[in-house]
């Protein structure tokens, strides 16, 4: 359990300032982005095609990539990307590879019918959903690299400036992505949605070119230790030649962080910090899944929705994650967790009012602003709370695999939304009521482990 100094409101503040805080807020946009991609522009572009909310929410399976980066996270600790890694750097070179895959795959997509190719759409939107993934492994580590490992506030804080980073992609992502649909639609096109992930493509080009601001050390430490790991499995195996080198190495590789994470918590501790992490945003992901489509349903036009969910989004979600920062850092990032599992559970509810009132653009501002508040808070102590589980040794690995399992329970389980909404006949109201007593159980989960865990702080 961590301990806090106590300090004023105007000095915990202060951290928000330090010039790190700025490039771990481009790093955050660099990760968010893409989901607008494979998010809501993909369920809209399928939805106005004439496909079934059921199709639509089967389709979002591709999310589930997130929850399995972990598997090839060690490749990306250890692996250097020729010629890119000399000039940019290994986190770099790793996250410009990622971009021109996602490029490639939007200039692919704006050259298809999804009704006459769907199983196509699909296929690339899983590769932009694998490229996205393995970027943010790569992101996330460089991230938590910018800050000393024993920089408590400063990891918060820095939580708190990802988010920003990460809902700012992601929302302003997702304004440039509705409003030039609209746009081109407007103007008598028939491919908008083709059109527009072109458009998509040139803010994948300016990411490339704001990443080169993002200082990026040496991993001389990290690299040592990795050679200490191999050294110490060749030791065990007897002898020393090129097949022991190779199996020391994979071995390292694969399961070093693994066997380091038990360490440090104890068996009992790591599942159940596991099982916490997988249940936490369940309900989030419900309801995310299917929002865009619960707002056109209801009668919210592309730019309906891209002024309250996505810029009044915005705007909100800034505010309230770096005032989610202070509170973690004043509070505790598990008191943190508590308050924002409530927050998300409650907020839930004013979906099934909106549903059951029919359309209101007051009670859409009100829900939206409310939720992304919830989410904001949920998503910065998260995030704070996995980063100081992670060992620097092995960052890449072990941040993708708490992150990861986060992801499976929001992909995977949700992939189901559609079919749960198909099965209450429509019922917006009781599925968002059902989103909101999914999150009940993560919380016995942190409340059972509150007082054992060890964060970096």
């Amino acid at each position: 359990m961590e301990l806090y100094q106590k300090q004023t409101l105007s000095e915990s503040f202060k951290v928000y300032f330090d010039k790190r805080m700025i490039k771990i807020l481009l790093l955050g946009a660099i990760s968010g982005f893409p989901w607008v991609i494979i998010g809501s522009s993909l369920s809209l572009w399928l939805k106005e095609d004439g496909l079934s909310r059921t199709t639509i929410g089967w389709a979002g399976l591709i999310f589930a990539v997130y929850a399995f980066n972990y598997l090839w996270a060690p490749i990306i600790d250890r692996i250097r990307i020729p010629w890119l890694t000399a000039k940019v750097g290994h986190r770099r070179g790793w996250i410009i590879s990622m971009q021109i895959l996602i490029l490639v795959c939007l200039i692919c997509w704006s050259l298809i019918n999804p009704t006459a190719n769907l199983t196509l759409v699909i296929f690339i939107g899983l590769l932009i959903a694998i490229a996205s993934a393995t970027q943010d492994i790569t992101v996330d580590a460089l991230r938590i690299e910018q800050i000393g490992e024993h920089e408590g506030k400063s990891m918060q804080a820095g939580a708190a400036m990802a988010v920003v980073g990460w809902w700012t992609g992601y929302k302003l992502g997702g304004v440039v992505s509705l409003n030039a649909a609209e746009f081109f639609e407007q103007l008598g096109f028939e491919n908008y949605w083709q059109i527009t992930f072109l458009v998509l493509g040139i803010i994948i080009i300016s990411c490339s070119t704001g990443l080169m601001f993002v200082n990026e050390t040496q991993p001389i430490d990290r690299m040592e230790s990795q050679r200490q790991t191999d050294k110490m499995i060749e030791d065990k195996l007897g002898s020393s030649n090129i097949m022991t080198k190779i199996v020391a190495w994979l071995t390292g590789t694969v399961i070093g962080p693994v066997i380091s994470f038990f360490k440090k918590n104890g068996f009992n501790i790591a599942i159940a910090i596991l099982g916490f992490v997988f249940l936490f945003k369940i309900g989030e992901a419900f309801l995310g899944r299917m929002s865009v489509i619960f707002y056109k349903e209801i009668g919210f036009t592309k730019s309906d929705i891209a002024l309250y969910s996505k810029g009044l989004g915005w705007i909100t979600t800034v505010i309230f994650t770096l005032l989610g920062g202070l509170f973690a850092i004043r509070s505790g990032v598990i008191k943190a967790m508590f308050v924002s599992g409530i927050l998300m559970a409650s907020t839930n509810l004013l979906f099934s009012i909106l549903a059951w009132s029919g359309k209101s653009e007051i009670l859409f501002a009100i829900a939206v602003i409310f939720d992304d508040m919830a989410a904001a808070f949920a998503t910065v102590a998260f995030v704070a709370f996995i980063s100081m589980l992670v060992d620097r040794t092995y960052t890449a690995t072990q941040y993708a695999l708490l992150s990861s399992i986060g992801t499976a329970g929001r992909t995977t389980l949700a992939a189901s939304s559609g079919a749960l909404v198909d099965w209450l006949n429509g019922d917006w109201g009781i599925f968002f009521i059902i989103t909101a007593v999914m999150v009940i159980p993560s919380l016995i989960f942190l409340y059972m482990i509150k007082d054992k865990l060890r964060l970096n702080d």
